[in-house]
């Protein structure tokens, strides 16, 4: 397996809370009384990542003790996590290491907020020749443009968001399972899923259906399989009133008002589509790389499951979206040396590697970020059965290296200065879905403020 060029990536999503450990600003000063260093570190982590990354910094600052007192982490959730990181912002109150996504390199640069780690990287000799370079290539920045010029993060992971499926509602259905290399066509999607929804207690009420979807994380495969997208190619022309965009829009609501196959949006808002594929009462949901060990717990998901790809519209083709983030030093930082040592160690240390990618603990929150490791000991972990991982794991492989069936993208606001023209459409589309506005009448209403938000993003920045 060979990992294709990556030109852009999205700040990995659908990532569920943990507490925070510590406050931020907690009046650690950046240097102990023993001259020894402080650093402050603020991450958004799930249950899984987050003891697993516990153990990792408690683990480098033991083997850094001569050097580092204090490692003080903050754990937050990613829908908090922009606000408070806009805060420290505000208040100058910096962390010394946090996230940047490939979208806010240019941003963060400018600004002022982050520091260039080619010269750090190149006095201590670290080398990233290891790691996905494509990845790598997505935190580089030149001046005009990211892509290319000097490293501003090292990759935290690389995402993929692939499909799963229930397999004991499939066994109990008496269905064969979904083909992992050939992705259904969306009427053979609707015809199995049907077959997947039911009354299993025979009050009257439906309670398992053949599939959920969280729309601002399942419309774009959609999208994308029917050669749609939300803007022009050059990231400035809203184009959802295209006929493909219309079409595939309207297969995909009518999944919920026709087919009758996804619950409906009231049933969504008393029980999330997430909630109820862990109960069991959905045969296809969504699962990104950061999901699995979760689902491969049986306290968390007591089903058997596994990976496949989600349905095609007219181009045939399975398409799914890819993501990444990256750890980042402040600029003003007073330790930016011992924090470079940091997040080397997360991002590219081998064994470390092999712990978040399961290797060793036999649970996985991520592939590893060393290609090597990925398409050696990765694989080989899961064929022997040492590693805990859905049989199919080429479906994520596959949508990251791209074949004639399917491909991986990365969502149209990772290329905008933000999202505020994307989450005016999400704000709105459960009025299609509850069949209370046309997909006509909807677009008709939405594009022009979807337009003026996305040329006052772009005004931004000129």
């Amino acid at each position: 397996m060979k990992f294709k060029k990556m030109t852009s990536a999205l700040l990995a999503a659908v990532l569920l809370g943990t507490t925070a450990l510590t406050g931020c600003g907690s009046g650690n000063d950046s240097v102990a009384e023993d001259g020894r260093k402080n650093l402050k570190v603020f991450l958004y982590l799930n249950d899984h990542e987050s003891e697993i990354y516990k153990e990792m910094i408690n683990k480098f600052q033991e083997e850094h003790s001569d050097t580092i007192a204090n490692i003080d982490l903050q754990i937050t959730t990613q829908d908090e996590y922009e606000t408070t990181l806009t805060g420290m912002m505000t208040a100058g109150d910096m962390p010394d290491v946090f996230y940047v996504g490939p979208n806010a390199v240019e941003q963060y640069v400018e600004n002022g907020y982050i520091e260039n780690l080619t010269p750090y990287l190149e006095e201590m000799n670290i080398s990233t020749d290891g790691l996905m370079q494509n990845i790598v290539d997505s935190y580089r920045y030149d001046g005009e443009k990211t892509g290319s010029g000097d490293v501003y993060a090292l990759p935290k992971d690389s995402s993929v968001f692939a499909y799963a499926y229930n397999k004991d509602l499939f066994d109990e259905a008496g269905l064969e399972y979904p083909d992992p290399e050939n992705p259904y066509t969306y009427d053979e999607f609707v015809e199995v899923c049907k077959k997947l929804t039911k009354d299993t207690d025979g009050d009257g009420e439906i309670d398992q259906w053949g599939a959920g979807f969280a729309n601002a994380f399942m419309l774009y495969q959609f999208i994308w399989s029917n050669g749609a997208s939300f803007t022009s190619d050059d990231y400035k022309t809203i184009t959802i009133d295209t006929p493909e965009f219309k079409e595939a829009l309207q297969k995909y609501v009518d999944l919920t008002l026709v087919h009758k196959v996804t619950p409906t949006v009231e049933q969504d808002a008393s029980l999330g589509v997430y909630q109820r594929w862990l109960s069991g009462q959905e045969a296809f949901y969504a699962c990104g790389t950061w999901d699995v060990a979760a689902f491969m717990d049986k306290e968390t998901f007591p089903y058997n499951w596994d990976l496949c790809t989600f349905p095609t519209l007219s181009t045939g083709k399975s398409m799914t979206w890819l993501g990444t983030v990256g750890y980042c030093v402040s600029s003003s930082s007073e330790n930016k040396a011992e924090a470079v040592e940091l997040i080397n160690y997360l991002s590219t240390d081998a064994d470390g590697q092999r712990e978040v990618s399961g290797i060793t603990t036999g649970n996985s929150i991520q592939i590893p970020n060393i290609t090597e490791l990925a398409e050696g000991e990765f694989i080989e972990a899961i064929n022997n059965g040492t590693l805990k991982y859905p049989s199919n794991v080429n479906v994520i492989f596959d949508y990251m290296n791209g074949t004639d069936k399917v491909d991986g993208r990365f969502m149209e606001t990772n290329y905008t200065p933000n999202a505020e023209w994307s989450d005016i459409f999400f704000a709105g589309v459960d009025k299609v879905k509850n069949g209370s506005m046309s997909v006509d009448d909807f677009i008709a209403e939405i594009q022009p403020q979807m337009q003026e938000a996305l040329d006052n993003a772009w005004d931004s920045v000129s």
